[in-house]
């Protein structure tokens, strides 16, 4: 335990305001939102002795109500409730990134042990403590009562009561600050499990919808070039039965071509039906996949084709990014998405550029999304709502394909709790993404 002058420490002996126990009660049973327990514990801690402002921070999930609060970046919420007639605020302005919010790096290790930690005067705080220093003065702020909410090592987000003069806190504030940060953390908690529930139920149903649409699909799409070698191949057994030599040979070179190309259709079908039944059969586990890795696989088994066409791959991947998901699942998406990307470029050529990004799910959870950008033609909006259902395909009679893949795409990132989407603009390109559970190595 860290031991300082400049620190105060919770007395666990110390009552509870009866207001506290009222806010916590309501929080705890679920009679209030979680919007109004974080309004109602901020505005109670503003209501004691010598608070000035307080700040609340959500980094897993989202405000119900974003009214009232600024968004930090993709990953983080924060709002502040100032004392009527003060006007001090120490919340980033609207548009500014996570960088222009208060870190303190030595206080927030503290508060993330014990869950709640209290200064009296940020000049009294150690030299180790000399960015959390010149933050606070950058904001005014002499002492503070600040609480992280955590639960099974995962932070949803803090809370902080702040005073422009120096002192000491009164024990009932902070023993109030700890039960009500306490109580919000446990519903934030639940919250989540309660998001992550439905999105797996909502993930589930899409993905039996995908099954039944791509099968269905399937077998009526077979029955197409399975009538024309029948048909055709009837008419060439008529003419070998009733006809001429010379009939059955301009006969088969007629209908000959036909049937060829009916039975390749038939085995390139045949082929991409095998290749995802192998991709979601299972025989690899879930596990953590390296984007950075999957990603070089995948370039490097398109460098043919791509040179082929005048396509430049360009890549731009953080090597520390990983995804939870199963790896040969990984690989067929983007093998998917860049060969669609390189299938479909301009003229003379065109660049892809594959890259990743961090962001939260709408459970909370984690995501990373590895976007496959080209500049290609593009797509109409309405070619781009048909572009995952199966057998749909806008390229040329010259361009090779089944219309499979980006159906089996989403089918094969639905079952890893993630997606395919993609947005196009005609005549710029198309972004065609796959999205996935970030890598946790506390809960894999």
């Amino acid at each position: 335990m860290i031991e300082h002058a400049s620190l105060q420490y919770l007395n666990a002996d110390a009552p509870v305001s009866r207001e506290a126990s009222d806010i916590a009660r309501a929080i705890l049973q679920g009679d209030i939102s979680i919007d109004e327990a974080i309004t109602r514990t901020a505005l109670h801690l503003l209501a004691g002795a010598r608070v000035e402002v307080v700040v609340s921070v959500l980094t897993r999930l989202a405000p119900e109500d974003p009214a009232g609060w600024t968004r930090l970046g993709e990953r983080a919420w924060i709002r502040e409730w100032v004392r009527p007639g003060s006007g001090h605020s120490i919340a980033p302005p609207p548009g500014a990134g996570p960088e222009a919010a208060l870190s303190m790096p030595w206080l927030s290790g503290i508060a993330r042990d014990r869950g709640i930690v209290a200064i009296t005067d940020r000049e009294l705080l150690p030299s180790e403590a000399a960015q959390d220093q010149s933050e606070l003065g950058r904001v005014g702020i002499r002492s503070l009562v600040a609480s992280v909410c955590m639960s099974e090592g995962v932070m949803f987000g803090s809370m902080s009561a702040a005073s422009l003069d120096a002192g000491t806190w009164s024990d009932e504030l902070m023993r109030d600050f700890d039960l009500l940060s306490a109580a919000v953390a446990s519903r934030l908690t639940l919250e989540q499990s309660r998001r992550a529930l439905a999105e797996a139920i909502e993930t589930g149903t899409q993905a039996q919808l995908a099954y039944q649409q791509l099968y269905g699909s399937v077998g009526h799409e077979l029955r197409t070039p399975l009538a024309a070698i029948l048909g055709y191949t009837e008419v060439l057994l008529d003419d070998a039965e009733h006809g001429t030599a010379e009939q059955v040979a301009q006969g088969m070179l007629r209908d000959g071509p036909v049937i060829l190309r009916a039975c390749e259709q038939l085995v390139a079908i045949v082929d991409t039906l095998l290749g995802a039944g192998r991709t979601l059969s299972g025989d690899d586990e879930r596990q953590a996949v390296a984007v950075a890795d999957a990603v070089a696989d995948v370039v490097h088994w398109h460098r043919a084709p791509a040179r082929i066409a005048g396509v430049e791959i360009l890549v731009d991947i953080d090597a520390s990014t990983a995804v939870w998901a199963h790896p040969s699942g990984v690989r067929q998406v983007l093998t998917n998405l860049l060969g669609n990307a390189i299938a479909h470029h301009r003229p003379g050529g065109g660049t892809v550029l594959l890259s990743a990004e961090r962001l939260l799910g709408e459970s909370g959870r984690p995501m990373v999304r590895v976007v496959v950008r080209d500049d290609g033609p593009g797509l109409e909006p309405g070619q781009l709502e048909r572009a995952f259902e199966p057998f749909v395909r806008f390229a040329g009679p010259a361009t090779k394909g089944t219309g499979l893949g980006l159906s089996i795409s989403r089918t094969i990132a639905e079952r890893d709790g993630g997606a395919v989407r993609g947005e196009s603009t005609p005549g710029s390109g198309s972004s065609f993404w796959l999205e996935l559970p970030a890598f946790d190595p506390i809960r894999a």
